[in-house]
């Protein structure tokens, strides 16, 4: 089932440990709060923030996202579709600004999935049992 992947909490902007809790406070990358992120999941408790510094990493994925863009819009626009370069690089500036909010929730909550694993455990707990159960 998709829901039991770890893309899941990527895609949808869920805790990456429980699937269930909100990451982004908003759920649009475009508005003027689109960076804003919970400390804790609401549902599992999950740290967001596990120390200071943490989303640095998440720079690079941004970066990997913006050349996999850039490299697969090439390949069809420029290669497969025949349209001239100069015409391609005017679109293309502005699509990078336009998915700039995009890319950098993105990243941030791939980041996060690759430190924290998702258990199916939590996703039927609340977070006020969590605090109870003995790591």
């Amino acid at each position: 089932m998709f829901t039991d992947n770890r893309l899941y909490s990527v895609v949808f902007n869920k805790c990456p440990r429980c699937h269930q809790g909100d990451f982004f406070v908003t759920s649009s990358a475009y508005n003027r709060r689109f960076d804003e992120m919970h400390k804790n999941c609401s549902h599992c408790g999950q740290d967001f923030v596990p120390e200071p510094g943490f989303y640095w990493g998440s720079m690079y994925l941004s970066y990997a996202f913006y050349t996999a863009y850039t490299l697969i819009t090439f390949l069809v626009f420029v290669s497969w579709l025949k349209i001239d370069l100069n015409t391609y690089l005017i679109g293309l500036t502005p699509t990078l600004i336009a998915l700039t909010p995009y890319f950098f929730r993105l990243a941030r909550r791939a980041w996060l999935t690759f430190f924290v694993a998702y258990d199916p455990a939590t996703k039927w707990r609340s977070s006020r049992e969590q605090e109870n159960v003995p790591a």
